[in-house]
């Protein structure tokens, strides 16, 4: 699918989330972006592909770059909708799937529960093998041994395997040949080995991930498959690329082997887009706050750079099954639009983390969802306009949201309409502010300090709700936020990472050997970049190494200059890496000696990004066709409904200055300014929220 015709000229992103399917596609000869929304369609995904294609008024034939991201990995993984799955481990080494890390985060939690492995104990296999710590082998492989246990996976009906053999990360000999031995007896099976993800020490953390790219392969291998059928049938002949956890792309055919690099695939491209938004404004720490249909997701830009992390876990801290591998640091919550509001046991209002999607989807949908949502709750406050939701493709219906409420809500807790539904609102702004401070005061920073950038076609309408309960002052909604994240896609750009593990003093740290490491790597990621269709306009190499203090059981990535490591300046890496340790833990020990744990190259391939264009200038005051009028909103900062103004967002000009209450409608979102707030419209066309700046 490298064959670009002579009428390729877009760049099409698609970006699929519980709800809505969002695409946007950037015309590379007249530099304009197009989108378009349609509901996702569960049941199957290409059909919400072709819909938001078709609303977007968009001929795949003329699209040179399909760019995706999609929520089908981590869905399958959360909601244990997998293969069947078997895993072969080296002998004596089967359970430490299971055993794990022994967490126990809460000592006085009676309900504390395990993680629950993907797969059961009697689909893990032993094999005959070993290898040292320093990847010599211990016990040759019995090679006869793989093809009699390949008879018995047939018979037992296994869909996918995973392989991870002991010390696989120095030395993944056995493991290749387990794995091609495999793939000759098992020729329909999904085949995945350790070292193909990860060259890391750290075999529980090793085996999961392995284990949870083998589960989710055959599912994610198929649609990817349905999706280039799609294309070619409908006259598409680019290259065809997904977005990794790192926000960085890779082709297809990667995807379909390596398919647990997008498990955060659609939220790692809003930070990407969100990065691009903070060094146009020269903004250079930022927190990017995707709300949509069904989560709320975290992700933080600090000194212009997205954060990242090679290691997360997926379900919890307390139940979670970790994934080693090199992602964007998002924090997600199951917060959303769509998230359905119910009494608990004490009749306690909850907010989530089910949701009602796409389909029945909430109660003023009509489409037979009969459950209280946020976005219910947000249209009997008089915060959406019934008559234009979605620019008014999209009829809702307020008494049936009011309905919900009422009877499910606000009479079992004898509470007016009006109070249950703020109070719905305030429970989940208060949820999705723990999304915030798990990527900020977490790891060591003040989230007062940033901006909050938000995007998602729910984000701008609880943005100020969000910024009030942390503290933070200044808030910023891009210019058609429900697309942010498939917009993010298009300032992507390839990226490879890699790892080696190689435990060393940094006092006695041979850079030499480091040096053939780096190198090494490096040239493995620009060999990849260069196979690819895409012609990217420059390869950037960036070097780090995981560092701890002798003795400590974790180590901190911190980027390493070049310039600082041609010099052997074991000094200046021990200062930065002192600097970084107090930053993210509160605390240092200069004076205590360090160690090398790990050595990170990432390659990127950097590809030409659409401009940002400015809007025309206005006055101080927006002019008469911005005005929509004025509508009845609920405010609890108000005591109650006050006539707040609206305004067509398209129809805002630069300069424009809006003191709230006031609502900002477009096509996919709306954006309040509470009571006290006042909002700034910039030359690019963002939305610049003061928090509470006029009650200063």
């Amino acid at each position: 699918m490298r064959d670009e015709g002579p009428k390729s000229r877009f760049r099409l992103a698609v970006d699929i989330g519980g709800t809505f399917t969002d695409i946007a596609a950037f015309d590379e000869r007249e530099g304009r972006i197009a989108l378009g929304k349609a509901l996702s369609t569960p049941h199957a995904l290409v059909e919400g592909i072709a819909a938001g294609v078709a609303k977007a008024n968009l001929d795949l034939a003329e699209v040179s770059i399909f760019l995706h991201g999609s929520t089908i990995a981590i869905n399958t993984l959360l909601e244990r909708t997998g293969a069947k799955t078997a895993l072969l481990v080296t002998e004596g080494f089967a359970d430490i799937y299971e055993i794990g890390r022994v967490n126990r985060p809460d000592a006085f939690n009676l309900f504390f529960a395990k993680h629950r492995p993907l797969v059961e104990r009697a689909l893990r296999f032993e094999v005959h093998e070993r290898l040292m710590a320093d990847g010599s082998v211990l016990k040759p492989l019995d090679e006869a041994e793989i093809r009699t246990l390949a008879v018995r996976l047939r018979a037992l009906g296994i869909e996918a395997v995973g392989i991870l053999l002991l010390h696989s990360y120095r030395n993944p000999a056995h493991e290749i040949r387990v794995r091609d031995i495999l793939r000759e007896e098992m020729p329909e099976a999904f085949i995945s080995a350790s070292h193909e993800l990860s060259r890391e020490y750290r075999e529980f953390e090793r085996v999961s991930t392995v284990a949870a790219n083998a589960y989710i392969g055959p599912k994610v291998a198929r649609y990817v498959d349905e999706i280039e059928q799609h294309l070619q049938q409908s006259g598409f002949r680019g290259s065809f690329f997904v977005v990794q956890s790192t926000g960085g792309l890779f082709e297809a055919g990667e995807a379909r082997r390596h398919c647990v690099r997008m498990l955060e695939s659609g939220p790692a491209a809003g930070v990407i887009g969100a990065r691009a938004v903070s060094r146009e404004l020269g903004l250079p720490d930022i927190i990017a706050f995707d709300m949509g249909g069904t989560t709320a997701k975290a992700g933080v830009i600090h000194q212009g750079e997205a954060l990242t992390t090679g290691s997360a876990l997926i379900g919890g801290y307390e139940r979670a099954l970790p994934v080693q591998i090199a992602m964007m640091d998002i924090f997600e919550v199951g917060t959303g639009g769509g998230s359905i509001a119910r009494l608990s046991h004490g009749k306690t209002l909850r907010v989530g983390p089910d949701s009602a999607g796409s389909a029945p989807g909430p109660a003023c949908y009509g489409m037979g969802g009969a459950e209280p949502t946020v976005t219910d709750a947000n249209l009997v406050l008089g915060r959406l306009d019934p008559d234009h939701f979605l620019g008014g493709e999209m009829k809702l219906d307020p008494d049936a949201a009011a309905s919900a409420i009422r009877d499910m809500i606000a009479a079992p807790l004898g509470l007016s309409l009006e109070e249950a539904a703020d109070g719905i609102l305030r429970i989940a702004a208060t949820s999705m502010s723990y999304a915030v401070k798990a990527v900020t005061t977490e790891r060591g920073l003040d989230a007062g300090a940033f901006g909050l950038l938000v995007y998602g076609g729910a984000g701008p309408l609880h943005a100020s709700l969000i910024a009030r309960e942390i503290g933070i002052k200044q808030i910023i909604v891009p210019p058609s936020p429900g697309h942010f994240s498939a917009t993010g896609m298009l300032f992507s750009d390839l990226r490879h990472d890699f790892v080696r593990t190689g435990l060393t003093r940094l006092s006695e740290a041979n850079f030499e050997a480091l040096e053939h490491e780096y190198r090494a790597m490096a040239a493995d990621g620009v060999k990849a970049i260069e196979q690819t269709a895409a012609r990217p306009a420059e390869t950037v190499v960036r070097r780090a190494a995981d560092i701890r203090y002798v003795g400590q059981e974790h180590a901190v990535t911190l980027d390493i200059p070049e310039a600082l490591f041609h010099a052997r300046d074991r000094a200046g890496i021990k200062q930065r890496f002192d600097k970084l340790h107090e930053l993210r833990y509160g605390t240092c020990a200069p004076k205590e000696p360090a160690e090398i744990v790990s050595v990170r190259t990432t390659v990127i391939g950097v590809l030409a990004k659409p401009r940002f264009e400015s809007i025309v200038e206005g006055a101080t005051a927006p002019e008469r066709e911005a005005r929509r009028g004025r509508r009845r909103v609920f405010f609890r900062e108000a005591k109650g409904f006050v006539d707040a103004a609206v305004f067509s967002r398209p129809r805002l000009k630069a300069g424009n200055r809006i003191e709230g209450p006031a609502l900002i409608e477009e096509h996919a979102s709306t954006t309040i300014a509470l009571p006290g707030d006042r909002l700034v419209v910039d030359r690019l066309g963002n939305l610049l929220i003061a928090v509470g700046a006029l009650q200063r």
